[in-house]
């Protein structure tokens, strides 16, 4: 994100590592989710390469709340809006059963409110996790970039992992810019978004 212009994105939507060493059922790690180094810096690029008075929208560790809401408030955001993914299972049980994933709306400026505002309880289509340990389901990204991202912008996805966000980006006629660390990850996301 360093080496891209300011103010050169319309929308974010992404899917950072939660800071919880994440390991799912066959031991598939991801890259920096046992540190939190990364996100006053990535928050703070996300701020600058975002047009203004534009969204973000970004999934976060509930456990680690603090940390990324400190991280999007130090770099400039205000959240706006919050949104729960409701699952029909639970991915752990601990103290309560872990049903749904959330994601916080962060705002860059004053945005301009949508014709149709999403809901912010949205039902969850599991998708095997066959492509990442964490895949998204591209059918929940979509109505969030159509409703906060332009029809010609271009949406911003700085962990893309497998791409879910830019596949959904593209089957809705937006532009996509995708980042990714993992080499694995990042030529898979190339190649689903070849095919």
């Amino acid at each position: 994100m360093g080496n891209m212009p300011a103010r050169s994105v319309d929308f974010i939507l992404t899917d950072p590592p939660y800071l919880v060493r994440y390991q799912d059922r066959t031991g598939r790690r991801l890259i920096n989710d046992d540190n939190a180094e990364w996100l006053a810096p990535a928050a703070a690029q996300m701020y600058r390469v975002l047009r203004n008075d534009s969204l973000c929208v970004s999934f976060y560790g509930w456990t680690q709340t603090d940390r990324f809401i400190t991280a999007w408030r130090a770099a400039g955001f205000r959240i706006v809006g919050h949104l729960v993914f409701r699952k029909r299972y639970a991915s752990k049980a601990r103290f309560v059963s872990y049903m749904h994933e959330s994601a916080y709306v962060l705002a860059k400026g004053r945005p301009a409110l949508p014709a149709n505002p999403p809901a912010d309880v949205i039902d969850w289509v599991y998708t095997g996790n066959h492509l990442h340990p964490t895949q998204k389901p591209t059918g929940i990204l979509k109505p969030l970039i159509e409703t906060f991202c332009p029809p010609c912008g271009i949406v911003l996805d700085p962990f893309c992992g497998s791409g879910s966000t830019l596949a959904a980006a593209r089957a809705s006629g937006r532009a996509y810019i995708g980042i990714e660390l993992d080499h694995g990850y990042f030529h898979m996301a190339g190649n689903r978004m070849a095919a």
